[in-house]
């Protein structure tokens, strides 16, 4: 799998070939935002790893231009750490966001869940820990029982599950299920959150993973 850094500084992009060459990616390299984006286009990369401090192009435009075509995951290495900065990332299309410094490690294993989660979002049958999920016929079943769902907790749990193991923020969830008119009322969101954990999840199972002051984060839960 080849994965694309674009990432002015040479010393982080070294750091990170050196180790993702170690398990086995093949990697190529841009330390600007244009270059980044010739490569991609020419390359098509499986992954890309952005940075958003770069010296020609501001990294969120990047971000902004990639989205326009390419539909793997992009991943954000930044030293912005503000939830508002992070929220904006995710809301323009990144898959994941890292802060610097980071763990070398951590990111290792973004790529792989990023990857792993973007090989098809399309199969009839989902299967997650002990969720069964019918996508043709909107059937729910943890173990053996049906669950009974509202059409609004069916709608989110779809979204997230279509977005798995991705942050989702506050923002992308209301604007999908309720519409513009509605992006602000967060309480309104947790509502509904809560009641579909208390359908979904038990003290073996944790599906919902809340991402405090930006959004949700739905994880594989392998039993």
């Amino acid at each position: 799998q080849k994965i694309l850094i674009i990432e002015d500084e040479k010393l982080i992009r070294k750091i990170l070939i050196i180790n993702l060459e170690a398990s086995g990616y093949q990697v190529l390299e841009a330390e600007t935002g244009k270059e980044g984006i010739d490569i991609s286009v020419k390359e098509n990369p499986d992954c890309i790893i952005l940075d958003l401090g770069l010296p020609d192009i501001d990294g969120l435009k990047v971000l902004s231009s990639l989205r326009e075509w390419f539909s793997s995951p992009i991943i954000i290495l930044s030293v912005r750490k503000s939830d508002k900065e992070i929220i904006n990332a995710l809301d323009n299309g990144a898959n994941d966001y890292v802060t610097k410094p980071f763990r070398t490690g951590e990111v290792l294993a973004r790529i792989r869940v990023s990857l792993r989660n973007n090989i098809t979002k399309t199969e009839a049958i989902y299967i997650n820990g002990d969720l069964t999920i019918d996508l043709s016929a909107r059937t729910v079943k943890k173990g053996e029982n049906i669950l009974k769902l509202t059409t609004t907790e069916y709608s989110i749990l779809w979204l997230l599950i279509q977005n798995e193991n991705r942050v989702i923020t506050h923002k992308y969830l209301l604007e999908k299920i309720w519409g513009d008119k509605q992006i602000d009322q967060t309480q309104y969101l947790r509502v509904y959150i809560g009641q579909l954990r208390k359908k979904i999840e038990d003290s073996e199972h944790q599906y919902i993973i809340t991402e405090s002051g930006i959004g949700y984060r739905f994880i594989n839960n392998e039993k």
